[in-house]
């Protein structure tokens, strides 16, 4: 399928692939059968050898006693096999919630924030969301929370802080130590 990595990027982050199928079909048609598996064997495979953290976010994690969940479009496998090669499966353990089950409708729709806050049983409106994607910052806005855009990862662009601020991001910054500064003020 021509696209761009640029083009993927913007289209296709932060959102469950349920989503993206539709995005990918509506534009080029039926995707072809098993392509959704021999995707995820494929990142998978790649995972222990190209899969590294965010700069600053071990720490982060290590040094913060903010009660905290995860919130994610991504699979729950993908998610625990992250946090286990980092080493923060026990950081989270209950803590986990993915779009892909817990919720009908993925991001931009603020439904699994919602859920999160819910099952953490915290005020929406005492929630900070952190999300590095145009549909979860929005997600997030959506469902009354704080939200902090996050210009750190491998996978962002020129312009993305801007964008994430347009979306409604309250804060945007480019590394944890600023998110630790605004949980601190």
């Amino acid at each position: 399928m021509p696209t761009t990595l640029d083009e993927a990027l913007a289209t296709y982050v932060g959102k469950r692939w349920l989503d993206c199928l539709a995005l990918i079909e509506a534009r080029f048609g039926p995707c072809p059968e098993g392509l959704h598996a021999e995707w995820t064997r494929r990142c998978h495979a790649r995972a222990p050898l190209e899969l590294a953290p965010v700069t600053g976010a071990l720490e982060f994690m290590r040094s913060r006693n903010e009660r905290r969940c995860i919130a994610s479009s991504s699979p729950l496998d993908w998610i625990k096999m992250g946090l286990s090669r980092f080493g923060l499966a026990s950081t989270f353990d209950a803590l986990v919630f993915s779009a892909t089950v817990h919720v009908t409708r993925g991001k931009p729709h603020p439904d699994l924030f919602l859920h999160a806050a819910a099952e953490m049983r915290v005020d929406p409106a005492r929630a900070l969301v952190i999300e590095d994607s145009l549909s979860g910052v929005t997600a997030g806005v959506a469902a009354g929370m704080t939200v902090v855009g996050l210009c750190a990862g491998g996978h962002m662009r020129n312009g993305d802080g801007e964008r994430l601020r347009d979306a409604g991001a309250h804060h945007v910054v480019d590394d944890y130590a600023k998110i630790s500064a605004i949980l601190d003020a």
